[in-house]
């Protein structure tokens, strides 16, 4: 857990969070604590986050190991089918931002991010974009930045 970013526990929280973050993105780095690649992720988010704090709300979401914990962040882990972690999420004004990463997946940023100006780029995007009223915009990040997962998905 990240001593300089706030933390979200529940879904009330985050349902707030997102409810009462106006004019600014809001940022949730969903993962564990104890994850390399989320340890990277939080190192980078607190670097970032005095140069984004003009636009940018930063939260981490911690994914609890209990899956029978009831009004806990899993239905949002479900919600937006994390299954890699850190995942991390843009929202604008109570609005799901999505990102064309050159990926498969537009509704989050799967893996750690590679060094803070890509963060910082990606949060000015976002915003830039929100403000014209898009809901998707296209990533600044380098391809080479950006992690690629191969996501199957299995028809019920």
């Amino acid at each position: 857990m990240s001593l300089f970013l706030s933390s979200l526990k529940t879904k009330a929280e985050i349902d707030q969070a997102i409810l009462s973050t106006v004019d600014k993105v809001l940022v949730l780095r969903f993962g564990k604590a104890s994850d390399l690649p989320c340890l990277q992720t939080d190192n980078i988010l607190e670097k970032s986050a005095s140069l984004v704090q003009n636009l940018a709300e930063i939260y981490t979401v911690e994914i609890p190991e209990d899956f029978s914990v009831s009004g806990s962040v899993l239905e949002y882990v479900q919600y937006f089918d994390i299954s890699y972690i850190p995942a991390t999420i843009f929202f604008f004004n109570g609005h799901h931002m999505k990102v064309d990463y050159g990926t498969q997946d537009h509704t989050k940023f799967i893996g750690a991010f590679v060094d803070k100006q890509d963060f910082i780029d990606l949060v000015e995007v976002i915003y830039r974009g929100a403000l014209r009223g898009k809901t998707i915009v296209t990533s600044p990040i380098d391809k080479s930045h950006i992690p690629f997962y191969e996501l199957l998905y299995q028809g019920y």
